[in-house]
Order: C-alpha cells, then structure tokens, then sequence
C-alpha cells in the first residue's frame, strides 16, 4: 500500500490504526452500562470481524487456539502462585487499596464473571490482535511493541501498576509468543485483577 509516497503494510497499517482508535473510543465513550461490555465488542469482537471479513484469516492465526498448552498451563500455575503473594500485599497499600475497593461487586460470581469478559477482550487485542500481527513484519520485536499501548491503557491506575506494565506487557507477550496462545496471559491476568480486587475489598 503506498500512501503519500510511503510504502507501507495494509494489515500492519490497519491494525495500528484500528487499535489506537479503538482504545481511545473506550477511553471517551460507553456503549453499555457494563464497561466490560464495551470492551468485548471494541478490543474482541471489531478485531475478530476484522481478522475474518476484511483479512480473510483465521482466528488461529492471531492466538485463538490452545496452542502449547503444557507450557502455557505451567507457566500459568506458576506466575499465579508467586504474583499472587507480591498483589496480595500491594492491594493493601493506599494507593491500590483505594482504586480496586470500589470495583468489588455484588457477589464473587459477578465479579469474576465481569473480570473474565474485560480481561478476555483486553488480552485478545494486545496478545493476539497486535502481537501476532505485528510479529508478521517485525518478529520478535513485536513482543515489545505490543506492550507499549498496554501500558498507556493502564494510565489512571495507580502508577507503580502502570510503571510495571510495559514489563509486564512485554513478558504476556512473550508467554503468547512462545504458546501461540493469547489464553495463558487472559488466565493469569484474570486471576490477578480478580485476586486484587477481594483482597482490596477486604472480601478475604
């Protein structure tokens, strides 16, 4: 695709765009009174529409397969049990304590069921939508470059959380890259937040 005397890629092109605006459209506007609503049907459902009408690609292709599941689950169970300890105490300083409190919900179903449906849609769009599509004309780099927005969407949260994330970013993506599977990190990251949340609360 040439644009302006540019040659540029048309999917890598597209996904830029289409991510960046579909990230701040989130940040500015609601569609549902559920936020984690909203973010299925921009970062789940427009990239899948994307991938399969306009790509003419296979979810698979973007990180919706079990892939190398032994790996995946190992290194789930692992990162669960020693995060686990690190947010547990985090969620009881000041500035975590009063951001997670207040997104306790009703019940512990609600609250795992809202965290599975945002953090199923976050992970799709950076470990699977980005990183795989970006790794197509940048490699391994892709890897870092996907955790750049990830850590931009996080403005707002409390800023050790937000310092972290382009590491953290970088190191989901690095266990999607080697499953090729964007469901490890969404298994880790929805224990996390859920785990967070209670132990904010107070509701353990």
């Amino acid at each position: 695709m040439e644009l302006l005397g540019l040659r540029l890629d048309a999917k890598v092109t597209t996904m830029i765009v289409v991510s960046t605006l579909l990230i701040l459209i989130e940040h500015y506007h609601s569609f549902t009174s559920l936020r984690a609503a909203d973010r299925f049907l921009l970062y789940f459902i427009v990239p899948l529409i994307l991938i399969v009408l306009f790509f003419r690609e296979s979810p698979q292709a973007y990180g919706f397969q079990v892939g190398n599941w032994r790996l995946g689950l190992a290194v789930t169970v692992v990162a669960a049990v020693l995060l686990a300890a690190l947010m547990g105490w985090l969620a009881r300083t000041p500035a975590f304590s009063s951001y997670y409190a207040g997104r306790a919900r009703s019940s512990l179903l609600a609250l795992i069921g809202e965290n599975a449906l945002d953090l199923f849609s976050w992970e799709f769009l950076f470990r699977g939508f980005l990183l795989f599509g970006l790794a197509r004309r940048f490699g391994d780099e892709a890897i870092l470059l996907q955790a750049v927005p990830f850590a931009i969407a996080h403005l707002g949260k409390p800023e050790l959380e937000t310092l972290s994330t382009i590491f953290g970013g970088a190191a989901f993506g690095l266990l999607a890259y080697r499953t090729h599977s964007f469901f490890y990190p969404f298994l880790i990251h929805w224990f996390l937040q859920t785990w967070t949340i209670m132990v904010a609360a107070r509701l353990i």
